[in-house]
Formats: structure tokens, C-alpha cells, sequence
């Protein structure tokens, strides 16, 4: 997900985004614990993806 889609979001929108890509996070690592993924940098990827969300979401904060 780019930056720019993410700044678009509403700040409700992106607090349970953010809890949801976590949720589903956690389950890719325990899934690759188990049974290597066909793509292991897909867990790389949404790790930053969640970073760049609560960057985002610091950043409201901070200005509000």
C-alpha cells in the first residue's frame, strides 16, 4: 500500500486497518513457522506496510 492511499483514509479507517494487517501478520508468521510461504518477503512487505500505517497515524496525533 503507497503512502498516499494511506493518508487518504479516515483515521477510524486506519486504526482498524491497522489492527486487522497485525492480525493477519501474526497468522503469515505462524503459517511460515509451520510450512514455509512460497514467498517469504510478502512478510517483509506487510511489515512495512503496518509501519508506514502507524506512521501515518503518529503523525495525527502529533498535529492535532
Amino acid at each position: 500500500m503507497k503512502i498516499a492511499e494511506i493518508k487518504e483514509m479516515t483515521t477510524n479507517d486506519l486504526v482498524e486497518r491497522i489492527e486487522a494487517e497485525v492480525a493477519n501478520y501474526h497468522q503469515m508468521l505462524l503459517n511460515h513457522s509451520i510450512s514455509p510461504l512460497e514467498n517469504p518477503a510478502e512478510i517483509k512487505k506487510l511489515r512495512r506496510t503496518i509501519a508506514r500505517m502507524k506512521t501515518v497515524l503518529r503523525e495525527r496525533e502529533l498535529n492535532k
